[in-house]
């Protein structure tokens, strides 16, 4: 197979995707999904824009340091300052790319640069070369490309790559085209851009439209070969183009498209439910590939096709997405080696210590549950990977309900602080989860907005985990939180844990009364990308 049927899998997740409001990492974290990126097979990895903060620049340079087989990008916009410092936190990458990139449309001419046609082309150019003398793979990106006039698109493209650029990326930013559209720019470019044979043709969509899927695989119809995406579609707005889902639709239609990834498409669901986690969000029932619902058939018409033939209503297997069909089922009497296989079979890669702390909190499951079902053991393996990255702990915690005129629920909680000090609060409510989490907020001396509260079931039965996702504003930023527990009201109170550390390290935010936490001191960003 020749270099024009490989279609490259750039991914943003920990970049463009940790934009999404209440989708911030830690630098664990992000080095966490970096690991699971580049076992999935994928290309590049975009681990930040490095000039964006000092936390962005240590995310970038871990990544860089820690992380093989994909190479490692980037993010900074064409100027003199952002080039320089992303390169120094890549330094240390086996392979490397800088992304440079700068607005090229009229309106972010007018609006937001204050700069001319001319100005603009100096800068890409500019950036370009300069981004060459500190690596030899080079992407540049013409922010909002597709509202850029189409003449002056393609100068700027023949100018980059005469700088030098390796990657040329013809970003939706706002998510406004459409397949047709997208495939007739991306076809004028290869035919007015001068040397475009000499590099690889990229596209980022957004979703705005609900089509940031649909125009990247009309961009590589029409001869794009990198895609920018993310896990789950995650981003800003409405999101990103859904790795998962524009990965299974090349594979799944290589009748059509005559192209192929290097991902290990066994390893999407795996991943995709690792990313809920740390993000603290759910991932949709009717989410296309990795939902729930993606393989299940209720319909009595469909459930006779499926008996007589899974290609009836089946264009994928469950099995090729990560998805496993096993009725295995685990109980308080099964040992690590039965777990360590189950877990493997899932399509999950912990190392041993991950291993051992998961062996912990499954033994103390199944004290609680006569059986561990397999969306038991991801739900376990999932809480693992939470944001644990933050001063505070729950210790404790009981609750009452109550019904009737003049009762009213309350909560105790007990909390460790950043200093190791045990702090215990109390608070009454309009329920058992609005109690503890006045109570929670009362001890870290917090003031939140509670955006909105998700509960479900993990598995079966009157003694399933339940899972909770709850949303949060404090000092004007969303942050997201998950938690998992037999006992639903725990699981709120896990999840609000969550959102408290995710909060602790805004810099802005003040939710470590006891004594500050170091990380949330460092430099406000100074920067915001949108390619």
């Amino acid at each position: 197979m020749n270099d024009n049927d490989r279609v490259v899998i750039f991914d943003t997740t920990l970049r463009d995707g940790e934009q999404s409001p209440g989708c911030s990492m830690s630098v664990a974290q992000k080095l966490r999904l970096a690991r699971t990126l580049a076992g999935l097979g994928v290309d590049v990895i975009e681990a930040g824009f490095a000039a964006a903060s000092p936390r962005d620049f240590d995310a970038v340079q871990e990544v860089a340091r820690q992380v093989e087989g994909a190479t490692i990008c980037s993010l900074a916009r064409c100027n003199n300052h952002d080039i320089p410092l992303a390169a120094r936190a890549l330094s240390s990458a086996k392979k490397r790319r800088l992304h440079v990139f700068i607005a090229t449309s009229p309106i972010h001419r007018r609006h937001k640069l204050n700069m001319s046609r001319a100005e603009v082309l100096q800068r890409a150019v500019a950036g370009v070369r300069l981004a060459r003398e500190f690596c030899k793979d080079v992407e540049f990106s013409a922010e909002d490309a597709i509202r850029t006039e189409p003449e002056f698109l393609a100068e700027v493209m023949s100018a980059v790559i005469e700088a030098g650029a390796t990657t040329i990326n013809v970003p939706d930013t706002v998510g406004y085209t459409t397949p047709d559209e997208m495939h007739r720019i991306i076809s004028t470019l290869r035919e007015q851009v001068s040397g475009i044979e000499q590099v690889v043709i990229s596209t980022h969509c957004h979703n705005d439209l609900g089509m940031a899927v649909a125009n990247s695989l009309a961009a590589v119809a029409a001869g794009a070969r990198q895609v920018e995406c993310t896990i789950n579609g995650i981003g800003e707005r409405a999101g990103n183009c859904a790795l998962e889902e524009v990965v299974m639709g090349l594979k799944t239609r290589s009748d059509l498209f005559g192209v192929s990834t290097a991902i290990d498409t066994r390893k999407l669901y795996p991943a995709s439910r690792q990313l809920a986690a740390i993000i603290g969000s759910f991932v949709p029932a009717n989410k296309a590939i990795v939902g729930d619902n993606a393989f299940a058939h209720e319909a009595g018409i469909h459930q006779h096709g499926m008996l007589a033939n899974r290609e009836t209503y089946e264009i994928m297997r469950p099995e090729d997405v990560g998805i496993s069909r096993s009725t295995l089922v685990l109980g308080k009497h099964s040992g690590r080696h039965a777990l360590a296989d189950r877990v493997r079979e899932l399509g999950f890669e912990l190392a041993e210590t991950e291993l051992e702390q998961l062996f912990v909190r499954f033994k103390d499951l199944a004290d609680r549950k006569r059986q561990v079902f397999d969306a038991d053991i991801e739900a376990l393996i999932a809480g693992g990977q939470g944001d644990r990255a933050g001063p505070w702990q729950l210790v404790g915690l009981q609750t009452t309900s109550s019904m009737g005129q003049g009762q009213l629920p309350s909560a105790a909680v007990a909390l460790r602080g950043p200093d190791g000090q045990s702090v215990t609060e109390a608070a009454t409510g309009d329920g058992p989860v609005d109690a503890v989490l006045k109570a929670m907020a009362r001890a870290t001396g917090t003031e939140f907005e509670l955006i909105s509260m998700r509960v479900r079931s993990v598995s079966e039965g009157e003694d399933a985990q339940g899972e909770a996702a709850l949303t949060a504003r404090i000092d004007g930023t969303q942050y997201s939180g998950r938690g998992v527990d037999t006992d639903i009201v725990a699981a709120c109170a896990k999840a609000f844990i969550e959102i408290l550390n995710r909060a602790s390290r805004n810099p802005r935010a003040d939710v470590t009364r006891s004594s500050p936490d170091p990380v949330a001191h460092e430099a406000p960003r100074v920067a915001t990308a949108h390619p």
